[in-house]
């Protein structure tokens, strides 16, 4: 018996004695820990894009200007230079390298369309660039917040149908005050002709 569990003994078990975890089990899931989604329902409808992690930018920036020095400092090696001129070749590209960064005209930055599926966060910086240029090409502005043309909407019908009643003329209250009269008329001659053809009966 191992760490007390198991048999201890396999003979006459009909088993080899080696322990397996029950993979059929299920785990409870402490859900008590926190609470996994937020209380205010307002939060679901909120779109919350994914923002990128500057401090893992960074790395990855700094690791391909790295992954470039190494690759000249191997090809130098190989070809028999001397260690100072090695190290003074590697420091001038690295050099080049981060001022083309700076200028922002690097040659060797990320494709958007060849990202893998784990580079989530050159994923998250390139979608905002994408969402960003799709807003400015169709005009929509900064401040827009979702379902917000809906509220404004009703916003402006609330103010024009005080508007419309103030202005409506006496004439048309009188008219309509005529068509009331008239639609009570003829709904009480409905009515009496209805009981009067039910009594002939």
């Amino acid at each position: 018996m191992s760490a007390n569990v198991g048999l201890n003994t396999p003979r006459g078990s009909g088993t080899s004695g080696y322990v397996q975890r029950n993979l059929s089990l299920l785990r409870q899931q402490n859900r008590d820990r926190g609470a996994p989604y937020p209380s205010d329902p307002d939060e679901f409808k909120k779109h919350r894009q994914r923002q990128p992690d500057p401090e893992i930018m960074e790395h990855e920036r700094k690791r391909r200007i790295e992954n470039q020095v190494f690759e000249l400092r191997d090809q130098l090696e190989d070809e028999g230079v001397d260690e100072d001129e090695v190290e003074v070749k590697t420091a001038a590209l690295r050099k080049k390298l981060e001022a083309e960064d700076q200028a922002g005209n690097r040659r060797d930055k990320p494709n958007t369309k060849g990202l893998k599926s784990h580079q989530i966060h050159d994923l998250a910086q390139a979608k905002i660039e994408e969402t960003e240029k799709l807003r400015k090409a169709l005009g929509i502005r900064e401040d827009y917040e979702e379902g917000g043309h809906w509220r404004k909407g009703e916003e402006r019908l609330r103010e024009a149908v005080p508007e419309a009643k103030e202005k409506k003329p006496v004439e048309d209250e009188e008219s309509d005050r005529g068509d009331d009269r008239r639609r009570r008329r003829y709904e009480d001659s409905e009515e009496s002709s209805d009981y009067d053809s039910g009594s002939d009966r």
